[in-house]
């Protein structure tokens, strides 16, 4: 893994890296993730390949503005509207019906897509780099404890990594779907939270 700082030029390398195909390390505003371009099969491959995690589990996409949402959910919701409102960018994550350019591997054949907005510039920077959505999955081995810095990352395949320092403890995004009302992960945000949201829309 080359480490690069997160600095304009760093995170244009990391961007290519992307682009060509490889897996990248950067820092969320909760842990280290492996990002990938999310519309290629053939580097959704090898990020299942790195973290050695079985095909079929959906895979969570950043984005860098709400309105890149659109490049892989079909339509947003009033009520997924509200929540990207008022909680984007942020710890919360939203289960959006999937764009037909997204390909199976990503969602684990699923016909909705996990998306966030986060609040670490240095992950909506690689993506503004980047160009579009890129793939955020903890940067560890499936089951293993998520990474803090570059230096918790054993992986093998990490093409380049963004150093942004040693992370604080942080509980994870909250993924939420807005059309079903269910909490599939607690995290950062709490239900008390989404529902104050959401009552003041309906």
């Amino acid at each position: 893994m080359i480490v690069v700082p997160p600095t304009a030029e760093g995170l244009a390398r990391a961007a290519e890296a992307v682009r060509g195909g490889e897996a990248v390390a950067y820092p969320t505003e909760t842990v280290y993730g492996l990002g990938v371009d999310p519309f290629s099969e053939s580097a959704l491959a090898r990020l299942f390949a790195v973290k050695r995690r079985s095909q079929g589990q959906a895979v969570l996409v950043i984005i860098a503005e709400p309105g890149q949402a659109r490049e892989v959910a079909e339509s947003v919701s009033p009520r997924a509207a509200a929540c990207i409102e008022a909680f984007w960018p942020g710890a919360l994550s939203l289960v959006l019906p999937r764009s037909r350019r997204v390909p199976d591997q990503l969602t684990g054949g699923r016909q909705t897509v996990c998306v966030r907005c986060p609040a670490s510039d240095i992950a909506r920077d690689l993506c503004r780099s980047v160009g579009g959505p890129v793939t955020s999955t903890s940067a560890n081995v499936s089951g293993e404890s998520p990474a803090r810095s570059l230096a918790d990352i054993t992986l093998a395949g990490v093409a380049i990594g963004v150093d942004g320092g040693t992370l604080a403890p942080s509980a994870p995004s909250t993924v939420f779907d807005p059309e079903r009302g269910e909490i599939l992960r607690e995290g950062v945000i709490s239900r008390e939270e989404i529902d104050k949201v959401l009552k003041r829309r309906s």
